[in-house]
C-alpha cells in the first residue's frame, strides 16, 4: 500500500504517523508545497504551541465546534483530547494544563512538538518532500460508494484582514477581550491579538469558526 499525505502541517504529520504505525509495510510520504514543514506549529500559541484543550467533558469539547458537534462526540470516544495528551506524553513530550484549560508542552516551546513529529517520522521511515505541490488529483467514486457523504467546504479558523482600520497601529498588543461581529449575535471572550494586517488570536479564530 502507498499512502500520500498532502500538507506537512500537524494534521499531515499525525495522519502519516498513524498510517505507518497501523500499516508498517506501507510506503508513506508527506508532500509539502512550501520550503518549511510544521510552520504553523512553530508560531502556535505565541511560539509555545497550544497542543489541545484540557477539558475532561467530551460534551464541552464538542460545543467548541459549530458544525458536526454530535458526530464529533462519537469520534471523541475513539480519540479525543485526553488521548492526544497521552500520545505526546508517551512519545517523550511532557505537557501541562493551564488554568485556562490550554495545554502546552512543559518546555513552553513549540520546537518540542516539532522535534517529536520529526523524530517519529524519521524512525518510521516516512518520506518528506518539500517544495512539492500537487498539480492534480484524479477523482474516484469509491468514497461515496462506501457511504460517505461529501460536503461542500466551509471557511473556518481564519484571522481578520482589516487593511483600513487604524487599530493596526497597535500591532503586537494582546489582551483578553469580548469581541462581537456587527449585525450578528456572535460574541467570544478570549485573548485577542492585534497584527499588522488586522486581528488574530483565539477570540478571532473562534468567531470565524462560528461565523
Amino acid at each position: 500500500m502507498k499512502v500520500a499525505v498532502i500538507g506537512g502541517g500537524a494534521a499531515g504529520f499525525f495522519a502519516a504517523i498513524a498510517a505507518k504505525e497501523n500499516h508498517p509495510e506501507a510506503q508513506v510520504c508527506i508532500y509539502e508545497k512550501t520550503t518549511k514543514i510544521l510552520s504553523k506549529v512553530k508560531v502556535s500559541g505565541g511560539g509555545r504551541c497550544n497542543v489541545t484543550n484540557g477539558v475532561s467533558s467530551m460534551s464541552d469539547l464538542a460545543k467548541a465546534y459549530p458544525r458536526g458537534g454530535k458526530k464529533l462526540k462519537k469520534a471523541f470516544r475513539v480519540f479525543n483530547n485526553q488521548h492526544t495528551m497521552e500520545w505526546f506524553e508517551a512519545h517523550g513530550v511532557p505537557l501541562k494544563i493551564e488554568a485556562s484549560n490550554h495545554v502546552f508542552p512543559v518546555s513552553d516551546s513549540s520546537q518540542s512538538i516539532i522535534d517529536c513529529f520529526l523524530k517519529i517520522a524519521e524512525r518510521l521511515g516516512i518520506a518528506i518532500y518539500t517544495k512539492t505541490s500537487i498539480e492534480a488529483i484524479e477523482v474516484v467514486d469509491w468514497l461515496e460508494a462506501l457511504g460517505h457523504e461529501i460536503e461542500n467546504p466551509v471557511p473556518s479558523l481564519f484571522t481578520f484582514n482589516m487593511p483600513k482600520e487604524p487599530i493596526r497601529k497597535l500591532m503586537g498588543v494582546a489582551a483578553n477581550a469580548l469581541v462581537t461581529i456587527q449585525g450578528t449575535k456572535l460574541k467570544q471572550s478570549a485573548p485577542l491579538l492585534v497584527t499588522h494586517w488586522g486581528m488574530s488570536g483565539p477570540a478571532i479564530l473562534k468567531l470565524s469558526a462560528f461565523g
